[in-house]
């Protein structure tokens, strides 16, 4: 026992020792509570540690098992009748106690968190900001969607929109022939990144061609009437020839006559409404590049229509 007790007493310097040089540069002793508290903890836990493991070794080594002997025997081995250890006993009811005021009293339940202190603040820093921007001019709007397109758009549509050389989508434009018959073709699945391709509009995704008729002749689109509604809706709907015609035939049931959407039905495609690219910053879009992000929970509702600002005074 007495080279156990020794044995342990060198094993205890050495576990500090090897403490001190691996964090002892980290605890200026005597200026701060907090730090000489953790260095004295860290000291009773290897000294606690030591001498229980040393305790349990030398009682495996030296005791004898006594006591009344069970008459239940199995393979001709059987169990004395001895009480738990009153300490272990009051350890584990300990535990229990205090596992039921963690989980109903303690952290992270109601107690502190930078997590939780950071969502407080966030969360009243957005509703300062709120209040600050109700009576926002269009202007200020304007000048607040820049300085946000910058930051969160520039990187992959470029700091003028326009896509850096086709790389993304041009948004200096409202839509090229290109996006249009993509659109037509695939329905609304080519917009939206979610599963559904839904950007939350009343009227729902819009279908693929294989659905949409034509109700001048009541046939399903056919690809040159595709390419001449796209060109004719690229170009901003001015003319009134076949584009005007085929729109009115198969698109204005949901985006209307003059194709605004039916006051927010469904999307508007002669240019970028508050509507519009809300929906898209909230549930994103399949784009050249790639898919672009959502930015729910990211923008506030008034960087949302700051955005939509911007961009209908950069559009053509």
């Amino acid at each position: 026992m007495k080279s156990m007790v020794i044995g342990g007493i060198i094993l205890i310097v050495a576990l500090m020792t090897g403490t001190y040089f691996m964090a002892g540069d980290s605890f200026a002793l005597g200026e701060d509570y907090i730090n000489d508290l953790t260095m004295l903890g860290g000291v009773a836990i290897i000294g606690i540690t030591t001498f229980v493991a040393l305790k349990y070794v030398n009682q495996i080594k030296n005791d004898t098992a006594t006591g009344e002997l069970a008459e239940e025997k199995w393979d001709g081995i059987g169990e004395y009748k001895n009480n738990i250890p009153v300490g272990w006993g009051m350890l584990f009811i300990a535990t229990m106690v205090w596992q039921l005021w963690y989980f109903f009293i303690g952290y992270p339940t109601s107690q502190f968190s930078q997590i939780g202190q950071y969502n407080e603040e966030t969360l009243e820093y957005n509703a300062k900001f709120e209040s600050k921007w109700d009576n926002i001019t269009e202007q200020e709007l304007s000048g607040m969607g820049q300085s946000v397109f910058l930051v969160q758009c520039a990187p992959c549509h470029g700091v003028d929109g326009e896509g850096i050389g086709g790389k993304a989508h041009n948004l200096t434009k409202r839509m090229s022939v290109e996006q249009v018959k993509n659109v037509v073709n695939q329905g609304s699945l080519a917009l939206g990144s979610n599963p559904a391709g839904n950007l939350g509009y009343a009227l729902g995704m819009m279908p693929s061609k294989e659905a949409l008729i034509n109700v001048n002749t009541g046939m399903p689109i056919t690809d040159s009437e595709i390419e001449v509604v796209s060109n004719y809706v690229a170009n901003g709907m001015k003319d009134t020839g076949a584009g005007a015609d085929i729109f009115a035939g198969v698109c204005s049931s949901c985006h209307g006559v003059d194709g605004k959407g039916m006051g927010g039905m469904s999307p508007n495609l002669v240019e970028y409404d508050d509507a519009l690219v809300i929906n898209v910053l909230k549930h994103g879009k399949k784009g050249i590049i790639g898919t672009m992000p959502n930015f729910e929970g990211r923008l506030t509702e008034t960087q949302d229509k700051a955005v939509a600002t911007y961009l209908r005074s950069i559009g053509e």
